[in-house]
C-alpha cells in the first residue's frame, strides 16, 4: 500500500493549479493536485494562444487515440497565438445530452492535465472537483484516469456516486449519475451515461482505481459518505469557512456582521472525535498552512492538511503573474485583505475574493461589463413547464433569467465567476474588442500570512519552499 501525503496541495480555481504546481508539488513527495473545473475550456484557450513551450501538444500526442486528439488540435491551435483583442473561439456549455465533439474534448482535457503533472516521476498526483458542476463529471474523469490519477477529490456537493463510478471506469465499464434538476418531476430522465468502450476503440488500456477523497464540512456529511456511497471512501479533507474558493453556508439562517460577511459559529466546526472514531484517514483544510498547524493536524489524529492559499501565490501557480505580484505585495505591506461575499456565486454558496492592489471594486467592474452567460459551467438545470431540461444562470442576463422561471431576487449582486476565472491565469475573453474580462481572484483567509514563505528581500516563493517551511517543525515527514 502506498504512502498517504502529509500535505495535499489544494486544487484551486479554474487552472490556478495547474499542471505545473501539482508536479511540482507531487516530485517533492507530497500529494499535488490539479483543479479539474473547465479543463476542456482551459485546452482550447491555451491551444488558441499559440500553446506556448509546446506542452499542450505534448500531453495530445500521448492520448491514446491519435485522431481524437489530431481534431481537437486542428479545431483551436492558432500558430504565433490569436491577436490580443480578438476573442477566442466559443466552447459550447455542457448539457446533459453533450454532442461527441464535446465529450472528446472533455476527456482528453482532463487526460492533458493529469499527463503532464505526472510527467517525470512516478509520484501520485490527484484532481479536485466540484459535486455541483455535475454535467463533465463522466467524461471528466474518465480522461483523468486514462492518465492515471491517483486520487480524485471532490466537494461543493454530496457525492455519494461517485466511488462507483470510480469503481466501473477502473474495469472500462459505463457509469451514470443522476443530474440534478430543479423542479424534477418522477418519471423525468436525469440520468447522464458514459460508455468507455464506445469512446476507445481497439485494445484499451488497463486502469487503477483512483483513491477517493471526499471534501466535507460537517460530521453529518462524512457518515453519509461512508454508509450510503455506492464504493469505497477512501478519506476525508474536512475543509474549515476559512479556505479559499466556495464554502459551505453557515448552518441555520444566513445572518451577516457589519462588513456583509457571512456569520460562522460552534454548528460550522466540525467535531474531530467523532471523524476519528470513523476510522478513515482525514486531512484538514482552511487555515492550516504554518508547522503549527500542522502539527496540531498531526495531533488531533489527522493524516496531515490540504493546503491551498500558500501554494496559489507560489512561482509554479497558474494565477497570472501581475495578479500574483499585486496582492503578494499587499501582504508585504499588511494590506492584504479577502472578502466572504455571501452573493456573488450563481451557486448561492459563499464565495471569498481577495480585493486585487489598484483596481476598481467588484461593484464597479460589474456595473460597466455586458451581463452574460456564455461559458455556463455555473448553470443551474431546471425543468421547463413543457417537461424538458433547460438551464440558467442568476448571473446571466436579468431578463432572460426571470424568463427561465428564475427569481429577481436571485440576480441582486451575482457575478460571472466563469468568465473571472479564466481572467485570473491569463485567458480572458475580449469582447467586439472593446470589454475584456476581468479578474476575479479567490484565497483562502491565509492570505495575508504567506509572508513567512518569502526570504528576506524577497516578493516571491517556490512551492518547494511551502513544503519546507510546513515540514520544518516535524522531525521527518510524518506519514502513514
Amino acid at each position: 500500500m502506498s504512502k498517504l501525503p502529509t500535505i495535499i496541495q489544494g486544487g484551486m480555481g479554474a487552472g490556478v493549479s495547474s499542471w505545473r504546481l501539482a508536479r511540482a508539488v507531487s516530485q517533492l513527495g507530497e500529494l499535488g493536485v490539479v483543479s479539474g473545473t473547465a479543463l476542456d475550456m482551459i485546452l482550447a484557450r491555451r491551444l488558441q494562444d499559440g500553446d506556448p513551450g509546446g506542452h499542450m501538444r505534448r500531453g495530445l500526442e500521448a492520448f491514446p487515440m491519435s485522431d481524437i486528439a489530431d481534431r481537437i488540435w486542428q479545431t483551436y491551435y492558432i500558430p504565433g497565438g490569436k491577436q490580443e483583442r480578438a476573442p477566442y473561439k466559443a466552447v459550447r456549455a455542457h448539457v446533459k445530452d453533450a454532442p461527441p465533439q464535446q465529450t472528446e474534448l472533455c476527456v482528453v482535457a482532463n487526460f492533458v492535465e493529469v499527463f503532464l503533472a505526472r510527467e517525470g516521476h512516478e509520484n501520485p498526483v490527484g484532481i479536485n472537483y466540484l459535486e455541483k458542476l455535475q454535467l463533465p463529471h463522466l467524461p471528466s474523469i474518465y480522461g483523468a484516469m486514462l492518465a492515471g490519477v491517483g486520487y480524485i477529490l471532490m466537494g461543493a456537493g454530496v457525492p455519494l456516486k461517485i466511488p462507483g463510478v470510480l469503481d466501473r471506469f477502473a474495469l472500462h465499464e459505463p457509469a451514470t449519475y443522476q443530474l440534478q434538476v430543479t423542479d424534477a418531476q418522477d418519471g423525468d430522465d436525469r440520468t447522464m451515461k458514459f460508455v468507455p468502450r464506445d469512446f476507445m476503440s481497439g485494445q484499451v488500456p488497463q486502469l487503477t482505481r483512483p483513491k477517493f477523497l471526499a471534501i466535507i464540512a460537517s460530521n453529518t456529511l462524512a457518515t453519509t459518505m461512508l454508509r450510503k456511497s455506492d464504493g469505497k471512501v477512501d478519506g476525508f479533507v474536512i475543509e474549515g469557512y476559512t479556505a479559499g474558493g466556495h464554502n459551505a453556508p453557515p448552518r441555520g439562517k444566513l445572518q451577516l456582521d457589519e462588513a456583509g460577511e457571512a456569520i460562522y459559529g460552534e454548528r460550522d466546526v466540525v467535531d474531530l472525535e467523532k471523524i476519528r472514531a470513523l476510522g478513515v484517514p482525514f486531512w484538514l483544510a482552511g487555515g492550516f498552512g504554518s508547522p503549527q498547524k500542522l502539527a496540531e493536524a498531526l495531533a488531533s489524529g489527522a493524516t496531515g492538511v490540504q493546503v491551498g492559499t500558500a501554494f496559489a501565490f507560489c512561482e509554479e501557480s497558474a494565477l497570472e503573474n501581475k495578479h500574483k505580484r499585486a496582492l503578494l505585495e499587499k501582504v508585504i505591506s499588511g494590506t492584504a485583505r479577502i472578502f466572504t461575499d455571501p452573493v456573488a456565486s450563481p451557486t448561492s454558496f459563499p464565495f471569498k475574493v481577495a480585493q486585487l492592489d489598484g483596481s476598481a471594486s467588484e461593484d464597479e467592474v460589474y456595473s460597466v461589463r455586458p451581463r452574460i452567460c456564455d461559458l455556463g459551467y455555473l448553470r443551474e438545470a431546471y425543468r421547463t413547464p413543457s417537461g424538458t431540461i433547460d438551464y440558467r444562470c442568476s448571473a446571466e442576463p436579468v431578463t432572460t433569467y426571470i424568463g427561465k422561471g428564475g427569481k429577481l431576487e436571485d440576480t441582486v449582486g451575482k457575478k460571472c465567476l466563469c468568465n473571472g476565472l479564466m481572467a485570473n491565469i491569463g485567458h480572458p475573453q475580449s469582447r467586439n474588442g472593446k470589454y475584456v474580462e476581468q479578474a476575479l481572484v479567490t484565497s483562502g483567509n491565509d492570505l495575508t500570512g504567506i509572508g513567512r514563505f518569502m526570504s528576506p528581500g524577497t516578493s516571491t516563493y517556490t512551492a518547494a519552499d511551502v513544503i519546507t517551511n510546513l515540514t520544518s517543525g516535524l522531525e521527518s515527514p510524518a506519514r502513514s
